[in-house]
């Protein structure tokens, strides 16, 4: 009992002397406040300040949302690679998604902490919100980068022990921006543009084409792949050739044969917005010229059926120079290659040229050259591999008893990849699906042997004319006799 009364004793002196410690503060706080100048207790308080972290074996470095008139860069990527570190087991948790077709994002709440490791050192996270009181004014940290007033100013705190200082400016920082960057690449929603007079317009790219999906010959494919991923690190080595960082690629083949779904398998590959360029649209140089400095770095300008999409007028060898006339300015096939290989081709880094056509034949030798189009693409009739890749794209089967009997049918018959879809898309059912397509592969080799036989008989028939031998009789009634003598 004896002890128990000392306890409570000793309790209630500590209790006396912190509060009394507690009003003495409150006084001498006071009593600065009214007497010392605020000048004098700025001073004081930073000098105080400046002991304690002195002490202090922590460490903290501070990234605002803004700065300035314009939003903190380092703060958007510390809260994009945050959200990939979050323990969702915190007692408060931000919760958002901006489009449906996106995941939910988490992020911290105000006051809640967060550790993070990086190369073996910990460093703590902290989320701070704190109403604006500069009412905009001074240095502008309280507006947003549009200029709009913030109420509220929010900040990262980012603490270590001060032995990582070095570590974290010029290690763990970079760390976080080079990774933020890797997780928008791979979120970000893709941009297809296309020209109207002087501008471009952008809508979202939703196509969903890739590698996998696509209908092609498998090396083809690979070393399509392998020049990509050789181009795009290769910015250094570009620089120190001398060369525009750029790659042109010519797509030729017949209509169906998947030209339109390779780029955008680039694309999404890649992650670049696309700029879909309609030639008919622009009728000047100056105009085309303005459209393609405008593209962004990192992007695909595609040239669709280059070869009947516009007349692009050369001037003719040895035709006489003379002052260059505003109204007879129009596209030409210098202007486009002035881009594409000229001095305009530095205008921009990174970017990928592609032309399409059907005909590779119609094209001016100018354009084919390497340099300008510097990998040839040609996209075939469907082959067995390819036939195999459409047939688990659209019943998700890798074999199937009919397998055998279509190659064959393949290989003899000259179908696109496009007809071979069409037919596979007909039935949810397999069985009837292949079956189906057995038969339209029939359907056109008969069809092919018919055409292939009324041929050889034109071309017999041709040559009994030319030489006489035809019987006025044997000629067909609708066919002027004359028309089938011989000089």
């Amino acid at each position: 009992m004896a002890s128990y009364d000392k306890a409570i004793e000793s309790y209630k002196r500590a209790v006396t002397t912190a509060a009394s410690l507690a009003a003495s503060a409150m006084l001498v706080r006071g009593v600065v406040n009214e007497l010392v100048p605020y000048e004098v207790r700025d001073l004081l308080f930073s000098g105080l300040g400046y002991l304690r972290s002195r002490m202090s074996s922590q460490h903290t470095v501070i990234i605002e949302e803004t700065e300035g008139w314009t939003n903190n860069q380092l703060y958007d990527a510390v809260r994009t690679y945050l959200a990939t570190r979050i323990n969702t087991d915190m007692q408060r948790l931000r919760v958002s998604r901006v489009d449906e077709t996106k995941s939910m994002m988490f992020s911290m709440e105000e006051g809640e902490e967060m550790a993070d490791v990086h190369k073996g050192s910990e460093f703590r996270w902290r989320l701070v919100c704190r109403d604006n009181t500069s009412g905009g004014n001074g240095n502008g940290n309280g507006r947003g980068g549009n200029g709009n007033y913030r109420l509220e100013v929010r900040s990262f705190e980012m603490s270590f022990h001060k032995k990582h200082k070095e570590k974290a400016l010029n290690s763990y920082l970079p760390h976080i921006l080079a990774t933020a960057k890797k997780i928008k690449d791979q979120d970000r929603t893709l941009k297809i543009y296309m020209n109207e007079g002087e501008s471009w317009f952008a809508i979202d790219l939703h196509h969903p084409s890739t590698f996998t999906t696509l209908a092609m010959d498998h090396k083809l494919k690979q070393s399509v792949m392998d020049d990509l991923e050789r181009f795009i690190r290769r910015k250094e080595y570009y620089k120190k050739i001398g060369k525009a960082w750029k790659r042109g690629y010519l797509l030729y083949g017949p209509p169906g044969t998947g030209k339109s779904s390779l780029i955008a398998a680039m694309a999404n590959y890649l992650k670049f917005d696309v700029y879909d360029l309609e030639l008919t649209e622009v009728n000047w140089n100056s105009t085309l010229r303005r459209l393609l400095i405008g593209m962004t770095n990192r992007s695909i300008l595609v040239i669709e059926d280059i070869d009947c999409t516009v007349e692009l007028q050369q001037r003719e060898e040895g035709q006489e120079s003379s002052k260059p006339n505003p109204s007879e300015d129009k596209v030409t096939l210098s202007g486009l290659l002035n881009f594409v290989d000229g001095l305009w081709s530095t205008s921009g880094e990174e970017r990928i040229i592609i032309f399409t056509t059907n005909y590779k034949e119609r094209l001016d030798p100018a354009l084919l050259r390497p340099g300008r189009m510097d990998m040839h693409v040609h996209m075939g009739y469907c082959c067995p591999e390819s036939f195999r890749i459409l047939a688990s794209n659209y019943h998700s089967i890798d074999n199937h008893a009919t397998y055998p009997e279509i190659e064959e049918l393949i290989k003899e018959v000259t179908v696109t990849p496009a007809e071979v879809a069409e037919v596979l898309m007909r039935n949810d059912d397999t069985d009837v699906a292949l079956e189906g397509l057995i038969q339209f592969l029939k359907r056109k080799k008969d069809v092919g042997k018919e055409c292939k036989a009324e041929n050889v008989e034109q071309v017999v028939k041709t040559e009994e004319i030319e030489k006489g031998l035809m019987k006025k009789n044997d000629i067909p009634e609708n066919q002027d006799p004359q028309d089938a003598s011989t000089e």
